[in-house]
């Protein structure tokens, strides 16, 4: 399976939707390491899970945040 390139501050959508009132699939990734953490778009709330898990789940990258200086 090719992983598509995501970065900090990327909105993502992911195969299954959040369990919220608004049943988002769209996130924010707001912290990367070995743990990924991403707030959904709709609520707000914060999930924590390892990268791998994410690259599992992870459906296609929706919107790249441009990194100035590059």
């Amino acid at each position: 399976m090719i992983v598509p390139e995501y970065g900090l501050n990327d909105i993502v959508e992911m195969k299954k939707e959040h369990p919220c009132k608004t049943r988002s699939k769209i996130f924010k990734i707001t912290r990367m390491g070995a743990d990924i953490k991403i707030q959904c778009e709709g609520c707000g709330s914060i999930a924590m899970m390892p990268r791998s898990s994410f690259e599992k789940r992870l459906k296609r990258v929706i919107e790249h945040h441009e990194v100035e200086g590059k």
